[in-house]
C-alpha cells in the first residue's frame, strides 16, 4: 500500500525558493508515478507538475513552468518539488500523489482522478 508524505513547506517572502519533498513508501518506486498538486482555500486542486518514475519523463503546468523543477531520488525513494521566485499567488497547501498504473502518461498527469494515493499535504504561505 503506497504511503505519502509532503513536507518542506513554509513561510518565505516573496522572491524566496522552497524545495518540498514527497517520501513515497510501501511500494516498488519505479512502478509509480507521482504528480504535485496545490489547493489554495476556496479554489479547486491544481496540478502543477507529475514525473514517471519508470524512465523520468516530466509535465508542467503551463503557468509553473518557468519557475517548478520536479525530481526523483530513487535511491530516497522521494519527489521534489524545488519552487524558484515565489509569489503570493502561490500559497497553497501542496499535495502528492501517486499512480501505479502501468499506463500512466504525463501529460494527463495535471489530472487528480489519475492518481489513486494522496499525502497530507504541506503548507506553502508566501508574504508580499
Amino acid at each position: 500500500e503506497v504511503r505519502l508524505v509532503e513536507s518542506g513547506g513554509g513561510l518565505v517572502q516573496a522572491g524566496g525558493s522552497l524545495k518540498l519533498s514527497c517520501a513515497v513508501s510501501g511500494v516498488t518506486f519505479d512502478d509509480y508515478s507521482i504528480g504535485w498538486f496545490r489547493q489554495a482555500p476556496g479554489k479547486e486542486r491544481e496540478g502543477v507538475s507529475c514525473i514517471r518514475n519508470s524512465d523520468a519523463i516530466t509535465y508542467y503546468a503551463n503557468s509553473v513552468k518557468d519557475r517548478f523543477t520536479i525530481s526523483s531520488d530513487v535511491a530516497k525513494n522521494t519527489v521534489y518539488l524545488q519552487i524558484n521566485n515565489l509569489k503570493p499567488e502561490d500559497t497553497a497547501v501542496y499535495y502528492c500523489a501517486a499512480s501505479g498504473s502501468s499506463f500512466f502518461r504525463p501529460v494527463r498527469g495535471l489530472q487528480p482522478n489519475e492518481y489513486d494515493s494522496w499525502g497530507q499535504g504541506t503548507q506553502v504561505t508566501v508574504s508580499s
